[in-house]
């Protein structure tokens, strides 16, 4: 049985800054930015996500600023480390310090950046401060069972699918949605991690199939 060592971390909003994207402490001053990359595809629309409409993103924000405050949640704007533009939004989410877990969600990204690396970078940068700085044990990935994309992109980041919970959500169109949970455990960390630096490396990694920018 492995035991629970080191101190927790408290829950601090910083800057999480790669080669090609940071993710900035979400903000109103990030509204238009948010509002042009929902744009990008039209995300709102994808029944499997719950992208926020362009009228709905100032709201989003709002509450998402609460969230933080509260303590229960760290949101970012994910944005182009080179060009300064907002692509996207993701979370830290359902963070419990005495249990050491939280959830990575509320992830999408302008449509124009799949397939960019974006994405994969994204989240080695918040596994990284989950496990190593956070001092979590577990991070869950929930997604919409119905979302392929998704779904692959959780499996490449060496998550492990542990099952679906039936029924577990209504979705804005009135689908009552069958959610799957991922997680990633500290033991499985330090391979997931030497993985995902291989990717963001350009280098096909052994351990992980590939997969798609997440959304």
């Amino acid at each position: 049985m492995e035991r629970a060592t080191g101190a927790v971390e408290p829950v601090e909003s910083v800057h999480l800054v790669g080669e090609r994207v940071r993710l900035e402490p979400l903000e109103l001053r990030h509204h238009d930015g948010l509002c042009e990359a929902v744009r990008d595809g039209s995300l709102w629309e994808l029944a499997v996500t719950s992208v926020p409409h362009p009228d709905d993103v100032r709201g989003f924000i709002e509450e998402a600023t609460a969230a933080r405050v509260e303590g229960t949640q760290i949101p970012y704007a994910t944005v182009d480390a080179a060009t300064g533009r907002v692509l996207g939004s993701t979370r830290l989410m359902m963070i419990n310090t005495a249990q050491r877990r939280l959830e990575i969600g509320w992830t999408y990204l302008a449509a124009s950046r799949h397939g960019t690396g974006a994405n994969t970078e994204a989240k080695l940068l918040m596994l990284t401060h989950a496990f190593e700085a956070m001092g979590m044990n577990r991070v869950e990935l929930l997604t919409d069972v119905r979302n392929a994309r998704s779904r692959a992109a959780i499996a490449g980041l060496g998550a492990t699918l542990e099952g679906v919970l039936r029924h577990h959500m209504v979705m804005r169109d009135g689908w009552i949605r069958d959610t799957a949970v991922y997680s990633i455990t500290r033991p499985e960390w330090p391979e997931a991690k030497q993985a995902l630096e291989a990717r963001r490396a350009g280098r096909r990694p052994t351990a992980l199939p590939p997969a798609p920018d997440e959304l």
